[in-house]
């Protein structure tokens, strides 16, 4: 029998254990590929309705985690720099 791929794909449960506002309502696991993640889900009232806000953190300790960093964007630093291809 083939064996399970999870890649891509995560779960929520009802949290039994909430003591507060501030814990989440659902809790669960998500794998985006590959990488292994926690997910926590509020119920939340908005002017459109109900929603769920989420939350997701590494299940590996800080210090394992390699660091994420945003993609900066690259600036021309010269008007020889900027791309002359206009389709005119």
């Amino acid at each position: 029998m083939a064996e399970y791929d999870n890649t891509n794909r995560g779960t929520l449960f009802k949290n039994d254990k909430k003591t507060t506002d501030k814990h989440p309502d659902y809790k669960g696991s998500i794998n985006v590929d590959g990488c292994e993640f926690w997910l926590s889900a509020w119920i939340k009232e908005g002017k459109s309705g109900k929603f769920m806000s989420l939350s997701v953190t590494t299940k590996e300790s800080p210090q394992q985690a390699a660091p994420l960093r945003k993609a900066e964007p690259t600036k021309p630093t010269s008007v020889a720099d900027l791309d002359d291809d206009l389709a005119f």
